[in-house]
């Protein structure tokens, strides 16, 4: 034994059990967060159920059931439930029970129910129920009764879906047209004329406010008006027709609800739905849900703003600490006299890496946002004043402080690829005429560029996770605009943006419909996991070609 154990095998078999379980264990966790979320999209079966009530009283109940559990009796006993008489035997000391995502929530108050299978009469999947998603108050649940068209009861009796589906599609372009004239038309006429009044205080400011000036402006400004008066009357007219049309449902209770077609996303029959029409669904759910914008407080929609802003803060940050990375690695290796001070730097830069996330934030607001920021603003922003243009927080700051939190993981594997360059490439290259600067631009550096990017590779895993920093320096909840769109100068350093991260934190810790949101943790988790993988796999192919590049003058 004592042999076996001096041979080194029993630590080889551990560290491979290590890996092993780590490899499982992040398997397992990456397909929890694929099925929990993925499933969020399928178009589950809505089901009515006979149910006795806390009353003793026969009620009919509509709704998906989402989760299902078996609790002790005596937890519901003490929570003050009890079960109908004659429902579960004497010696049971357990029950089970369903969680129906009962929707209808401006008719009963909640989303959610929690059904105890004893209290269950009867239960079944029509055919004819009908979900309606909405743009607010969530999912609606019940029978199709009617379609209005302007007040009045469209006479269509067994073409009524076909009629349904007509009306929906013309509402849907109308929507389509509203979103566009308010979002980009008038956005923009919005943005011209906050411009026009920055330049006119700029000029009163500077002194140069003349007639000329006055005139040129006044200009402008008319016509963005006269502008913005004919898509006021275009947006008018595109909401009177959109509120024109309406349908009738009837809840689970009977009671008929009128929804205007305005507020209603799309309406389906899951449960007459065939597997093929299912898939179709599922897939154009998925599409809107990476493609869209998010809806009632994040908990509904899309998450397209996130993924535009992790992506696009990780690229800033990128273009930002590789530079000085690098030049930092150089200097340490190439050119600093090693001895205790360079030492004591690099410890220093260790030391670094290890700091908590937070206290970069800290030190990102204080510094970039109030002291930089609002320095930039007194300096070339007066005309804005009070109002702050990059004295508060937003993508650039947010880049910067990502970019110095990830600084020292770029140093050291740039100076690790830099010390595996063999001394007689150096040498060879010297020898031949060439300067120092000359060797290291030519030489060193293309054969340490895959350390660089394994550097780079590190950060961005890093950055795109990070959450902490950010909610202080640029990330919020909802951001009205994105960073980059087509008004001058296109990329807006100063605007807030949401992060995929910090959306996890506020759908799963802040949302006021905990049930409603859980599944948009999970799906929301694995794109951040999909998306960091997909920036790493970028880096990855970069530095493989460029190993495959400088393999031969390694050898």
């Amino acid at each position: 034994m004592n042999r076996w154990i001096k041979s080194g095998a029993p630590w080889v078999w551990l560290n491979a059990a290590a890996v092993s379980t780590s490899i499982v264990l992040v398997c397992g966790l990456l397909l929890l967060i694929a099925i929990r979320g993925l499933g969020h999209f399928w178009p589950a079966d809505v089901t009515e159920f006979s149910y006795v009530d806390k009353n003793n009283q026969q009620v009919r109940i509509i709704g998906e059931v989402t989760d299902e559990e078996t609790v002790p009796l005596r937890r519901l006993q003490d929570a003050g439930i009890t079960l109908a008489e004659g429902r579960l035997d004497a010696s049971a000391q357990r029950v089970q029970r369903l969680l129906v995502k009962t929707g209808n929530r401006d008719v009963l108050g909640l989303d959610f129910q929690w059904l105890l299978v004893p209290n269950i009469d009867k239960q079944s999947t029509p055919e004819a129920l009908v979900t309606v998603e909405r743009y607010e108050w969530g999912n609606f649940y019940g029978y199709l009764k009617s379609v209005k068209a302007d007040g009045k009861v469209i006479d269509a009796k067994e073409a009524l879906w076909a009629e349904l589906e007509q009306q929906l599609d013309r509402a849907a372009e109308l929507h389509s047209q509203i979103r566009k004239i308010e979002k980009d038309d008038i956005g923009t006429i919005n943005y011209q004329l906050e411009r026009l009044r920055l330049r006119q205080k700029k000029l009163e400011l500077q002194g140069d406010w003349n007639t000329q000036n006055q005139q040129e402006l006044a200009q402008e400004k008319q016509q963005a008006e006269a502008e913005y008066g004919h898509l006021q009357k275009a947006l008018n007219k595109l909401y009177s027709d959109i509120n024109r049309d309406s349908i009738t449902m009837e809840t689970a209770s009977g009671q008929a609800v009128d929804i205007p077609l305005a507020k209603v996303v799309n309406v389906y029959k899951a449960n007459e739905m065939s597997v093929l029409s299912k898939i179709g669904f599922y897939i154009h759910k998925v599409w809107e849900f990476l493609t869209d914008d998010p809806r009632e407080a994040n908990t509904e929609g899309g998450i397209f703003p996130a993924i535009f802003g992790t992506v696009l803060m990780v690229i800033i940050m990128s273009i930002i600490v590789t530079p000085f990375g690098v030049i930092a690695a150089v200097y340490l290796r190439e050119y600093a006299t090693q001895g205790f001070l360079t030492r004591l730097i690099r410890i220093a830069v260790n030391n670094l890496a290890g700091v908590p996330s937070i206290v970069y934030g800290v030190f990102g607001l204080g510094f970039f946002v109030y002291f930089l920021g609002g320095n930039l603003d007194r300096l070339f922003f007066p005309e804005a004043l009070p109002a702050p243009t990059f004295g508060t927080p937003g993508i650039m700051w947010a880049s910067l402080t990502l970019a110095l939190l990830t600084l020292p993981v770029v140093i050291v594997a740039t100076e690790e690829g830099l010390s595996r360059i063999p001394k007689s490439i150096r040498e060879g290259s010297l020898a031949l005429g060439a300067t120092k600067a000359e060797t290291l631009w030519r030489t060193v550096l293309p054969m340490a560029s895959p350390a660089m990017m394994t550097g780079l590779i590190l950060a961005v895993a890093r950055a795109a996770g990070e959450v902490a920093p950010l909610m202080l320096v640029g990330v919020v909840k909802l951001a009205p605009s994105l960073a980059l769109d087509a008004n001058a100068p296109f990329l807006h350093l100063d605007r807030k943006f949401m992060h995929l991260g910090f959306h996890i934190y506020d759908v799963g810790f802040q949302s006021p419909n905990v049930e409603a949101a859980r599944p948009l943790v999970y799906a929301t988790a694995l794109l951040l996991v999909v998306v960091i993988v997909v920036l790493n796999m970028a880096a990855v192919a970069v530095r493989n070609q460029l190993r495959e590049k400088y393999r031969a003058l390694e050898g």
